[in-house]
């Protein structure tokens, strides 16, 4: 039997599990892009944002039924995506440069010495 007015859930299926939505800004403003609960884990979000998925992210946000939190985790994403590319000695992509500045606060840089 069909529920008038029923909306499907964006809580996993398996509660005990940690949920990442990225927001992005569109034109219209802003708004959290559409994610299969399958590929709404880190390690995906994170590739997705180094391959250039999202537009223009405004934030990362995480949440875990179970345990009952939700954060803003723009910042841990950000200094992890500014040390993948520093790993592979090559520039955080241009699409999400100003994420990584916006969030990413006080870098430390360290030099080499030679």
């Amino acid at each position: 039997m069909r529920i008038s007015g029923w909306v499907p859930s964006i809580v996993p299926v398996t509660a005990d599990q940690t949920v990442y939505l990225v927001e992005n800004d569109f034109a219209a403003g802003r708004a959290f892009v559409e994610t299969d609960s399958q590929f709404a884990d880190l390690e995906t979000i994170i590739l997705s944002l180094l391959k250039g998925q999202y537009g223009d992210p405004a934030r990362v946000v995480a949440f875990n039924v179970a345990e009952g939190w939700c954060a803003d985790v723009s910042e841990d994403v950000a200094h992890e995506l500014r040390r993948r590319s520093d790993l592979q000695l090559c520039d955080v992509p241009s699409v999400i440069q100003d994420f990584v500045e916006r969030h990413e606060g006080h870098r430390q840089l360290t030099l080499r010495l030679v």
